[in-house]
């Protein structure tokens, strides 16, 4: 257990808190350890976590189909598995 990972994880959502403007203050009843199997605090997580967990938002130019742009994802950040969602495509 941390009270260090406690400590930079309440800082990094003030600063969230800070950069969303908002002016209510978090309201802390207690600190409480936590462990470092929870995960990371988002500022220091490795990119390989966000590209391995993460959700990429794509604006699709007119041309290629969303299959063939997820295919090109897959290729261009060597993942196994991805997806796509969103509106339909004009025309379909």
């Amino acid at each position: 257990m941390s009270s260090e990972l406690t400590r930079r994880g309440l800082s990094f959502l003030n600063s969230v808190n800070e950069f969303c403007n908002n002016k209510v203050k978090l309201k802390e009843k207690y600190m409480e350890d936590t462990s470092d199997s929870y995960g990371t605090i988002p500022t220091e997580r490795p990119l390989s976590k966000y590209i391995a967990n993460g959700v990429i938002n794509l604006d699709k130019p007119p041309g290629p189909t969303s299959h063939e742009v997820v295919a090109w994802v897959k290729r261009m950040l060597g993942v196994k598995k991805a997806g796509h969602g969103g509106t339909l495509e004009p025309g379909a």
